[in-house]
């Protein structure tokens, strides 16, 4: 009883804090990663050299049931050759990167089940992916065909995609739907992760997902209200595999939230927002995970202190949720034992962020996180069912990313 009131404790306290606090869509990671997709007309013509550059340095000192903690020391970068053929038209064209510091080894395809896929393929020196995107725009519809604006671009919430995978994950790849009006936003794509050719052994993988936000009124109101949705879905499977003995997977998330902010607008005090979020599971076929389906309920807030700090805070609790991209602190299974599962977890998050842009795709980042886990019961597959104990994870990451520009001719 004693152990519950100091949790419960610990849950008002943080709660309170952060109620001097939205989650922004934009996590720090974000904010120094996003990428601007709308096309400019003064570009037309304009043949350019790109080299789109991020270094970081993330550790995770994780601790209890839910993860084990590791160290991220490396960089990515993005070299590519970028013709403004119409004044809504854009081709690229260049490579990605993914380097570790003392790394010399890398698997062929990341990151995701990566033992599941092509575990037995690896590159020296980097991970080295190509990196082609064709863009065209109309008045309030961009059409994206290779590679896509993914990853922080979406805006899902973290139980939904870590944004750690901003750092580490390839580029997604396929088509994508991206549709603005005043008061709304759509982005709807497909990313295809994994190819078969016939006699290949690994899976077919590919995720699709929608997201849409829509403001109740005006973004610079004292009050302004919205709106988001989100929905991910990965399939795994393929019709020429052999011997394999994997089934075949449709897994599913989805969220629908309602949020508030309330515009400040003062020197040390910009903007207080406060976000309520019900999420879903459901594994349609296979049994990649022991659950079948499973709910969720995610509150967030977050103050933003001057134009560039933020504090954050969280709490989320579920019942056999488990999410295809999360952070494991925001699900019921286990990533230190493939045997164990929990029951009703509870996870109370609170970081500290600030980052800086100096100029168009130029910017610092620094994140420090604490998450609190509360497991509960926790299951094994053999039949055991023992009270979990409560633990404190953090982790700390620094960001810079640098995208200088070259014009090299322009085209009447």
């Amino acid at each position: 009883m004693n152990t519950h009131h100091n949790t419960l404790h610990l849950i008002i306290c943080l709660l309170a804090v952060a109620f001097l606090s939205l989650s922004l869509s934009a996590q720090v990671t974000d904010r120094v990663l996003l990428t601007d997709y709308q096309l400019s007309p003064e570009d037309k013509g304009n043949l350019s050299v790109e080299i789109d550059n991020t270094l970081f340095f993330k550790n995770n000192e994780f601790d209890g049931f839910f993860l084990k903690g590791y160290s991220l020391p490396g960089l990515w970068i993005q070299p590519k050759l970028v013709y403004n053929a119409m004044s809504n038209l854009k081709l690229e064209i260049g490579a990605h990167a993914l380097l570790y510091r003392g790394a010399y080894k890398y698997p062929n395809y990341a990151y995701n089940d990566i033992s599941l896929w092509k575990g037995n393929q690896y590159q020296k020196g980097a991970h080295i992916v190509p990196f082609v995107r064709a863009q065209v725009a109309f008045k309030n519809l961009n059409i994206v065909l290779g590679n896509i604006y993914g990853g922080q671009n979406h805006a899902l919430i973290e139980p939904l995609y870590n944004p750690e995978l901003n750092l580490t994950a390839d580029p997604e790849a396929g088509v994508q739907l991206l549709y603005d009006r005043p008061r709304f936003h759509l982005d709807l794509w497909l990313n295809w992760e994994s190819f078969i050719f016939t006699k290949d052994t690994h899976q077919e993988a590919f995720t699709v997902g929608l997201t849409t936000q829509t403001l109740l009124n005006e973004p610079t109101s004292k009050w302004h209200f919205y709106v988001p949705l989100q929905v991910v879905g990965q399939h795994r499977g393929g019709e020429d595999l052999v011997d394999n003995n994997r089934p075949v997977s449709t897994l599913i998330n989805g969220a629908v939230g309602i949020g508030a902010t309330r515009n400040i607008n003062r020197k040390w005090l910009k903007l207080i927002q406060l976000e309520a979020d019900f999420l879903g599971y459901y594994q349609q076929s296979g049994n990649l995970w022991p659950y079948n389906k499973g709910l969720g309920g995610y509150l967030r807030s977050t103050v933003e202190l001057r134009d560039d700090f933020l504090i954050n805070a969280g709490y989320f609790v579920c019942k056999d949720f488990i999410s295809l991209f999360g952070s494991p602190y925001f699900g019921a299974v286990s990533m230190t034992d493939d045997k164990l599962t929990f029951e009703n977890p509870q996870t109370v998050s609170l970081t500290a962020e600030y980052y800086r842009t100096f100029a168009k795709h130029y910017g610092l980042g620094a994140k420090v996180e604490v998450y609190y886990s509360m497991p509960g019961y926790m299951k094994y597959t053999d039949g055991r069912r023992l009270k979990g104990s409560n633990s404190t994870s953090f982790s700390f990451g620094v960001y810079l990313r640098v995208n200088p520009s070259f014009l090299l001719k322009k085209f009447n």
